[in-house]
């Protein structure tokens, strides 16, 4: 339970300094927000799988090894369109992308319900979800920018805070056994 909590922990931390570098980097040139919207679901992908491994591997957790999978494939594909598209392309694969991940994650925090702190990670990737597709309709629209894109990892950030503290909460209101 201490490795899925300070993993979770670990995913806000990362999540909150993603933010900061989407704000930092809102007037910066495309490539720098493009290097940021690669990296985004490239560290998605090593988190599913540093999380599978922990907890049985990616055979025992399909959702976790699709989302890894998906992600990967995303970073590539962001990398291509971006190139390609500029933020336009870059912000519809990054709604592709959430639309799935968080399909992927709604299922795992369904599957994980019985550790406790899911209910965070079930809401996380609905709310993914339904982001996804704002952003792909957006796409193609006037597309947002990198620094309107940070408050879907925010949240993200926010919803892992959240079940790590539970994890925290929970743990410590149990009655050592004497």
């Amino acid at each position: 339970m201490n490795s899925l909590r300070n993993f979770y922990f670990l995913r806000a931390g990362v999540a909150f300094v993603w933010v900061a570098l989407a704000f930092l980097s809102a007037s910066a040139p495309m490539p720098v927000a493009g290097v940021l919207l690669v990296l985004y679901p490239l560290w998605d992908a090593v988190a599913n799988v540093i999380d599978a491994r922990r907890n049985g591997g990616l055979q025992a957790n399909p959702g976790q090894k699709f989302n890894a999978l998906t992600s990967v494939i995303t970073a590539v594909c962001m990398a291509i369109a971006v190139t390609l598209r500029g933020n336009a392309g870059g912000v519809l694969v990054f709604g592709i992308w959430a639309l799935l991940a968080g399909l992927f994650q709604l299922a795992v925090g369904i599957r994980r319900r019985k550790l406790g702190g899911q209910v965070f990670m079930m809401i996380s990737g609905a709310q993914s979800a339904l982001a996804g597709v704002v952003f792909c309709i957006q796409a193609f629209h006037v597309a947002p920018g990198i620094a309107q894109l940070a408050p879907y990892a925010a949240f993200g950030g926010v919803y892992f805070l959240l079940s790590g503290l539970w994890l925290t909460f929970k743990k410590s209101s149990v009655a050592p056994a004497q």
